[in-house]
């Protein structure tokens, strides 16, 4: 038997749709990993190459971020329409699963590894439930390695993606990582992730662990640290701006082989940063953080959330000079998204403020509800200005023409994200 795992395509003029570089889903390939050897896998990943809706295959799998929901219910519906049954799971189908029951047969509810060979069994026997849902969080030393064989002969700027660590001790506002992983910190054991790289630099010495915090827990991330030094890895994850103030795991992070990390830094307001949550973030001392990361090797992709409540109009112009000062790598500038599942959502329900559920326009680039501190237009446009303005050529130079080790992944970076922002606006116009 045929199982197709399926990635819907972003729609189009969406920043993430536009970008060159693309990365697997690393959902699929932990399900791949679990999937009895009597069924066949195959993956259509949208993004970069064409789903045939005609496709012969006796089971569809579907994972979508809500942006992705509507093209994921198109194909869901049409597979349907001939007959083949179709499953979802992912966060949007995971906040919303009768929604998504509107246009598929079962939902996968959370963390899938435990759940999908039940509805494997189920499929086979002729009776899938609507609703699968583990009854609780996987134990991390019990996850096989990602069944990468799937992403072979892809497109994909690399395939060495793992994770090491779910859930997250924190409850920022507008996150969605708590809503499906839970608030308590769980660790695969270093041992094994350790073999897996071994396993994983054979094929490339670049690595991205997708962790949303990957040194939550400081001494299990000094182990893994201390144990991946000298294997010639080059890699990139996420970790939070007080990761700067540590200059011993700093140290070990660049000893390894870090090149780059996501920050959060998501407001120079302190204000904004306590109403959302973020209580490891001090603005104050967000220039030293910075560079204490570059003093180790480590560049930065800065996330900057635009529209909060304490936002005005000068928070634009405000942002983009920081970012220069601290010479961010790379950044990102997202606006303020009230998720299905996040508190920011129901907030912003109570407060009568969503103005728009069209998830398509949920991608981080669109105003869905109206801002305080200025007019949706004065919100779409200063995000607009200031993707421009951050990777003009004249930023760019300012931010990265110093020699470091992490330009290598940077440079090309900003490029990318130049070439794709530059893209969207033809789009739109």
């Amino acid at each position: 038997m045929k199982i197709l795992f399926v990635v819907p395509g972003w729609p189009k003029g969406r920043l993430w749709g536009e970008l060159g570089f693309k990365f697997p889903s690393l959902s699929l390939a932990a399900l791949a990993a679990v999937t009895p050897d009597s069924f066949q896998v195959e993956l259509r990943d949208e993004n970069i190459e064409k789903l045939e809706l005609d496709a012969a295959v006796d089971l569809v799998a579907i994972t979508a971020m809500t942006p992705q929901a509507p093209r994921a219910y198109a194909i869901a519906d049409a597979f349907r329409r001939r007959g083949i049954p179709v499953v979802m799971g992912g966060f949007h189908a995971s906040v919303l699963p009768h929604e998504a029951l509107e246009h598929v047969d079962s939902v996968v509810v959370g963390e899938g590894e435990s759940a999908w060979p039940l509805l494997l069994s189920d499929f086979r026997q002729g009776k899938m439930a609507p609703l699968y849902r583990s009854d609780k969080p996987a134990a991390m030393a019990d996850i096989p390695r990602a069944g990468r064989s799937l992403f072979a002969g892809k497109r994909y700027l690399l395939t060495n993606t793992l994770q090491t660590t779910r859930g997250c001790p924190f409850e920022c506002e507008f996150c969605s990582v708590t809503a499906f992983y839970g608030r308590k910190y769980r660790t695969r054991p270093v041992a094994g992730v350790l073999a897996e790289l071994e396993e994983l630099r054979r094929k490339n010495s670049f690595a991205f662990f997708v962790d949303d915090n990957l040194v939550a827990n400081r001494s299990y991330a000094l182990e893994l640290f201390t144990g991946m030094k000298g294997m010639g890895f080059k890699w990139l994850s996420h970790a939070p701006i007080d990761f700067g103030r540590d200059p011993e795991l700093l140290r070990a992070a660049g000893d390894s082989g870090c090149v780059g990390m996501f920050v959060g830094f998501e407001s120079l307001n302190q204000d904004t940063l306590a109403a959302m949550g973020k209580v490891t973030n001090r603005a104050t001392s967000y220039l030293n953080d910075a560079k204490a990361f570059r003093d180790n090797g480590i560049g930065i992709l800065g996330s900057f959330v635009l529209g909060c409540d304490g936002d005005t109009p000068d928070i634009f112009p405000q942002i983009l000079r920081f970012c220069e000062e601290a010479r961010l790598e790379s950044a990102i500038f997202p606006i303020l998204t009230p998720y299905p599942g996040t508190a920011v959502r129901q907030r912003l329900e109570e407060e009568g403020r969503i103005i728009s559920n069209a998830w398509e326009d949920y991608d981080m680039g669109h105003v869905n509800f109206l801002p305080r501190g200025m007019s949706v237009a004065e919100l779409q446009d200063g995000h607009d200005w200031l993707n421009r303005s951050f990777y003009s050529l004249g930023s760019m130079y300012r931010r990265l023409f110093k020699a470091h080790r992490s330009v290598q992944v940077f440079g090309p970076m900003n490029f990318g994200f130049r070439s794709a922002i530059r893209r969207c606006a033809k789009v739109s116009v």
